[in-house]
C-alpha cells in the first residue's frame, strides 16, 4: 500500500480563492472590507518571513493589511496600548500578535488583552471556552486547517476513532475539541501515555503534533489510517550538506501503511495562513451581524 498524498498547498490555494470571492461579495453588497492587523515585536527571522507571507496573502484576498513592526525592546505597556487601539479601530476586524514575543513581555497578558471577537489566532481564553462548550468561536488556524483537510478526505468524521499526539494549547487541545465537535471518538496521547504505539494503532485518524522529528513510524499505524502531520522540524542532512524540514512522522514508513498522509513541507503548513484569512472573514461577518461563510468555519 502507498498512501495518497494530501496536498495542503492545493487545498489552501482553493480556500484562499473562496475567501477572496466572499470578500468581494462583502465589498459589493455591504461596503465592508475586512481588515487584518499583524503585530511583530523584534527581529525573529522566521517570524519576519511568516508576517511577510501573511501581508502578501491578505492583500491578494482583497483585504486590508495593517502591519505594526515594533523594536525588540518595546515595553510591554506600549504593546498593550497598541492592542487597545486596534481593539477600538472599526477598520480592524482581526488582530494577530506574532509569537514568540521577547522575554520581557508576558504573552498571556497580551493575548488576554485582544478583543476575543478579533482574536483570529483563537488563543484568547474566551475563544478556548467557546470552542470547548460548542459555541461560535474563533478557532486556532492550524487545527482548523487540519479539520478541513480531514473533512475533505473522509467526509463525515462521526464515530471515527482519532488519536491526537500532543497536548499543546495551540494544536493538540483545540484539535481534540474540533474532532469532538464533529462527533469523533478522541484520545489525546502525550509524553506520559503508556504504550503509546498501541494507542495510536487503534486510530483511523492520527494527528501528530509533538515537535519531535520522525517520532511516529509506520509500525505505529493501523493500515489505511489518515495521518495529519503537523510537525515542522529542521534536521541536518549530511548527504546534502545542509538542513531540511521533516515532520513528526517518519514519512517513508508511514506512507507505506497509511491510506493518506500530509507531507512536510506542503501539507498542513500552507493551511495555516489560509485559515487565518478565513478567520478574519468570519470575524468581519460576525461583527457586521452577517452569517459566516459556509465551509470556512469549524
Amino acid at each position: 500500500m502507498t498512501a495518497e498524498i494530501i496536498d495542503g498547498k492545493a487545498f489552501a490555494a482553493r480556500l484562499r480563492g473562496e475567501v477572496a470571492e466572499q470578500v468581494a461579495v462583502l465589498k459589493r453588497d455591504h461596503g465592508i472590507t475586512p481588515g487584518l492587523a499583524v503585530v511583530l515585536v523584534g527581529e525573529d527571522p522566521a517570524s519576519q518571513v511568516y508576517v511577510r507571507n501573511k501581508h502578501k496573502q491578505t492583500l491578494e484576498a482583497g483585504m486590508e493589511s495593517f502591519e505594526h513592526r515594533l523594536p525588540a525592546e518595546t515595553p510591554e505597556a506600549e504593546l498593550l496600548d497598541l492592542v487597545g487601539r486596534l481593539n477600538a479601530d472599526p477598520a480592524v476586524h482581526g488582530i494577530l500578535v506574532q509569537l514568540p514575543l521577547p522575554d520581557h513581555i508576558d504573552a498571556e497578558k497580551v493575548i488576554a488583552a485582544i478583543d476575543p471577537d478579533k482574536d483570529v489566532d483563537g488563543f484568547h481564553v474566551s475563544n478556548v471556552g467557546r470552542l470547548a462548550t460548542g459555541q461560535a468561536a474563533l478557532v486556532p488556524c492550524t487545527p482548523l486547517g487540519c479539520l478541513m483537510l480531514l473533512r475533505d478526505r473522509l467526509g463525515s468524521l462521526s464515530g471515527r476513532e482519532a488519536v491526537v499526539i500532543g497536548r499543546s494549547n495551540i494544536v493538540g487541545k483545540p484539535m481534540a475539541q474540533l474532532l469532538l465537535r464533529d462527533s469523533a471518538t478522541v484520545t489525546i496521547a502525550h509524553s506520559r501515555t503508556r504504550d503509546i504505539e498501541a494507542v495510536v494503532r487503534r486510530a483511523e485518524i492520527v494527528i501528530a503534533a509533538v515537535g519531535r522529528p520522525r517520532m511516529v513510524t509506520g509500525d505505529w499505524l493501523r493500515p489505511g489510517a489518515t495521518v495529519i502531520d503537523v510537525g515542522i522540524n529542521r534536521i541536518e542532512d549530511p548527504e546534502a550538506g545542509k538542513t531540511r524540514l521533516v515532520g513528526d512522522c517518519d514519512f517513508e514508513s508511514c506512507a507505506a501503511v497509511a491510506g493518506a498522509i500530509t507531507p512536510v513541507p506542503g501539507g498542513v503548513g500552507p493551511m495555516t495562513i489560509a485559515c487565518l484569512l478565513a478567520n478574519t472573514l468570519t470575524a468581519t461577518c460576525r461583527a457586521a451581524g452577517l452569517p459566516a461563510a459556509e465551509g470556512l468555519t469549524a
